[in-house]
């Protein structure tokens, strides 16, 4: 099963940098990045850019369209639908999610929504994202996994 996280940059390219250090990792076999999608909003742009990745699987295009879709361009239609069900809450998104992502990716930050599996050397992974500053919005991991990494990147302040 493939792991969604969404990590959220308090500038628009940290998730740009993000990427290609997950890029290096899966070239190094410590990861395997399913497909990927950044969200990158500069300062003074009404709409944040999107770019995606299509890696491992053709057919993700489709759901980060829809996706991204409904959290920046049509919030409308997340609450005209009442929310998502389904296949989508079967992997972390629902109403929370998507508020949670359109509250914290703001005009002048950026997010990068990734999708891994067979993370093989995860201690190596964290330790490698440790350079980098960012906030996790959301992860489907088994709990445990999750309050770990969250453990590794809490801020102190």
């Amino acid at each position: 099963m493939a792991t969604l996280s969404v990590l959220k940059f308090n500038d628009p390219y940290g998730a740009e940098r993000v990427m290609v250090a997950l890029q290096g990792m899966q070239e190094r076999e410590l990861i395997t990045l399913e497909d990927a999608a950044i969200v990158s909003w500069p300062q003074g742009n009404r709409k944040p850019k999107t770019r995606e990745l299509h890696g491992g699987s053709a057919g993700w295009g489709a759901f980060w369209g829809f996706l991204i879709g409904m959290i920046f361009f049509v919030p409308f239609l997340g609450a005209a639908i009442g929310g998502m069900s389904g296949a989508m809450k079967d992997v972390g998104i629902d109403d929370d999610f998507i508020k949670q992502v359109r509250e914290k990716v703001t005009e002048g930050t950026s997010a990068l929504f990734a999708l891994t599996s067979g993370a093989t050397a995860v201690d190596k992974v964290v330790d490698e994202l440790k350079a980098y500053d960012f906030e996790i919005i959301s992860t489907n991991l088994p709990e445990e996994q999750e309050q770990k990494l969250r453990e590794a990147f809490a801020h102190e302040g």
